[in-house]
């Protein structure tokens, strides 16, 4: 099975790099070849546009930065969909709208190509590592398929129905950490405030009903100033955004995602620092 790859950035490096660990041959597709370095060293082979990946491949697998990326990337000039071929299997592994998800399957139908969107959770660790969640909407058929892919580079993958389905249980988990990660950063700023120890705070917190991933991965990043991004600031708020248009589609209300979703904004928006990690938030608390 030929993998064809467009998207090497923080999340695809690792995910691409867990692909070749498992012998599947993968040809990959960067806006900025130099990015790709890293799996072209690796094995990975090179084209030009993303038309020419998905000449070349039996999968192919997006993840990319924002849904008017997808968008390009599928529709556009030297897209995918203008070589795509009949029986050949699409994956958008973007955070995106489940929409345009809805979209992609449809043209792909169209086309008789499989379409599967597949968003994933675990950060760059869970890129390196090969554990990531992977979300799963499409058809039966097509997620089976692709099984030992999704393996490759996940340790738990769920097919939660049709399209666009992975992308609302994304929209689920992304409503969590926004919980998790705001409350991770006012538990530390008002741990320093109190005078506690906030690195023994978080291990004995770790240890209790409020322990969680956010707090184990990026607290420690936090106490040494490392807010390099696992995962870019401006991607979550992009995600948030698009959770709270969905709820507003369902007519529900979400109060609390909605609060988070204006403290990010606020930090990328108004302090300008999108490009740090999501545990960046701490710095708007020091403005």
């Amino acid at each position: 099975m030929k993998i064809g790859f467009i998207g090497t950035g923080v999340m695809g490096t690792g995910m691409i790099n867990n692909l070749l660990k498992a012998n599947f041959e993968v040809t990959v597709y960067n806006r900025t070849k130099a990015h790709a370095q890293e799996v072209l060293n690796h094995g990975a082979s090179w084209q030009q546009t993303p038309a020419d990946v998905a000449k070349v491949s039996d999968v192919v697998i997006t993840i990319v930065g924002f849904p008017k990326d997808v968008e390009e990337v599928y529709f556009g000039h030297n897209g995918i969909f203008e070589t795509a071929r009949p029986g050949e299997t699409l994956i958008d592994m973007t955070t995106s709208s489940p929409v345009l998800a809805k979209k992609i399957f449809s043209a792909g139908q169209d086309r008789q190509i499989d379409v599967l969107d597949a968003p994933v959770s675990g950060g760059d660790v869970g890129a390196r590592n090969g554990s990531l969640t992977i979300m799963v909407g499409g058809q039966q058929a097509a997620y089976e398929h692709v099984l030992p892919v999704f393996n490759a580079m996940g340790t738990s993958v769920t097919r939660f129905g049709g399209a666009g389905q992975g992308q609302n249980a994304k929209m689920a988990n992304q409503i969590m950490i926004a919980g998790t990660m705001t409350g991770l950063t006012e538990a530390l700023i008002f741990a320093k405030a109190a005078g506690l120890d906030q690195a023994q705070m978080i291990k004995t917190i770790q240890g209790g009903g409020a322990a969680n991933w956010s707090m184990g991965t990026y607290g420690p990043r936090i106490l040494k100033d490392d807010l390099k991004p696992g995962f870019y600031a401006k991607h979550f708020l992009k995600d948030l955004r698009i959770a709270l248009d969905a709820a507003d589609e369902m007519e529900i209300q979400l109060p609390a995602t909605q609060k988070a979703k204006d403290l990010y904004e606020a930090m990328v928006d108004q302090f300008d620092l999108g490009n740090l990690g999501t545990q960046g938030l701490i710095k708007i608390y020091d403005k």
